[in-house]
């Protein structure tokens, strides 16, 4: 059967929360889309909320909520992970008494979060900044004010596992270490055969992770991800709720998906470790390992390419026995400029696009950069670049990537 990522829209179709009415999934469990979406747990004694969205999204949560649920307080709000669009929400929507209940490394990831923020959040502008800002504008003109990003201190905290039972319903929670933080929890009801897995997938299910992200992350690690489907897939589920959209339904499909991107994973990992071990080099096995066919995994928010490269540094570091160089604080770009006066910037151009013409985009941006890097403002350098970095676009359905490439070819652009 064809994977089911060619069923389920892609990292563009990601939006953010609106206030609309939650959606009723049955069973009890209403959904709030939103960046990442939010959920709440009908209970006898309240109802359980999974993640906040982000702080702005809050108040919006909060009003889709509002006639469902019974309209009660929230008894407890479980985190399926510290990033800010699961945890921003949380003072939006927790009142006095309820529970905040997230997995014990919750506390390093807050920290990481705080530490690099001004970073991170630099680093994903190019993706991410235009939606969070007219989201925002949107929160100021709904009536519900826009709320600041919450920074929540969990009241109780588990290793491995976690069993409740809140107004007659038994949750179970389970660390998965695997997923894109290592407090990631997946959240299962047995009497429904339902799993929800946060990201512990990514934001889009039937996909290849991404084990390092161009934001700039800890490297997430190929075995503890393997690990963690293999710990989820053996719950039997015959419901996935993710969070992003649409549940996924049926217990042969679900396995066969939670099989096909564990052991897609597992291929990628053995086959760069082997690679490494006979000394072939790092962008030889970006070049050359893929999954197989057969597990039919997407690639529209982390890429197989970038996944070998993370699994080879995750492993060696930063050194990789390439040159000299590499072990000096001097960068190639400083003889940029020796390189342009020896060859001319004209005739750097002129095989720039040569490789452009000849279908190899990625090789003419290596020129550009070199005389673009020593003087900027030579125009036939920067639309060349431009050209080769729209060539790249064409053929990407890579979430990340051709953010990036859309933004780079933007600025060449409107530079020349």
């Amino acid at each position: 059967m064809p994977g089911i990522h060619r069923e389920r829209p892609g990292a563009d179709a990601i939006a953010p929360c609106r206030g609309d009415p939650a959606i009723d999934l049955g069973d009890g469990i209403w959904m709030s889309p939103g960046l990442s979406n939010s959920y709440m747990l009908a209970t006898d004694d309240g109802p359980v909320l999974l993640n906040t969205g982000m702080g702005f999204e809050g108040p919006l949560h909060k009003r889709a909520y509002a006639n469902v649920g019974g309209g009660t307080p929230p008894r407890a709000i479980i985190l399926t992970q510290g990033h800010y669009d699961h945890v921003g929400g949380v003072d939006a929507l927790r009142e006095d008494g309820a529970e905040v209940i997230a997995q014990a490394n919750f506390d390093v990831w807050r920290a990481d979060n705080e530490r690099l923020e001004a970073f991170r959040v630099r680093n994903a502008a190019f993706a991410w900044m235009e939606a969070i800002v007219a989201a925002m504008e949107y929160a100021k003109t709904s009536g519900v004010g826009v709320v600041a990003q919450a920074r929540p201190e969990p009241t109780t905290t588990f290793d491995d596992r976690l069993a409740l039972t809140i107004g007659g319903r038994r949750i179970e929670l389970l660390s998965v270490p695997g997923g894109e933080t290592t407090d990631a929890l997946v959240v299962w009801l047995p009497e429904s055969r339902t799993v929800f897995t946060g990201n512990l997938t990514g934001p889009l299910f039937g996909h290849v992770p991404n084990l390092v992200t161009m934001r700039g992350d800890r490297y997430r690690d190929a075995l503890a991800y393997v690990s963690s489907l293999v710990q989820a897939r053996a719950l039997g589920a015959e419901r996935v709720i993710t969070g992003h959209f649409d549940p996924i339904e049926g217990g042969d499909r679900i396995h066969e998906e939670f099989t096909a991107m564990l052991e897609g994973m597992r291929w990628v990992h053995d086959r760069t470790v082997d690679g490494m071990n006979v000394g072939t080099d790092v962008h030889t096995l970006m070049q050359t390992v893929t999954a197989p066919d057969e597990f039919d995994i997407g690639e529209g928010y982390g890429k197989t390419s970038w996944n070998v490269r993370a699994i080879w540094e995750n492993y060696a570091g930063w050194f990789h026995h390439r040159s000299t160089t590499e072990l000096y604080d001097v960068p190639s770009t400083a003889v940029s400029g020796d390189v342009v006066a020896a060859a001319g910037a004209d005739a750097l151009v002129a095989a720039a696009r040569a490789r452009l013409d000849a279908g190899q985009p990625v090789e003419a941006l290596h020129l550009t950069d070199i005389v673009l890097s020593a003087e900027p403002h030579v125009t036939g350098a920067r639309a060349v670049a431009a050209a080769a970095t729209r060539q790249l676009l064409e053929s990407s359905s890579n979430f990340w990537e051709a953010a990036w490439l859309r933004r780079s070819a933007e600025s060449l652009e409107d530079a020349s």
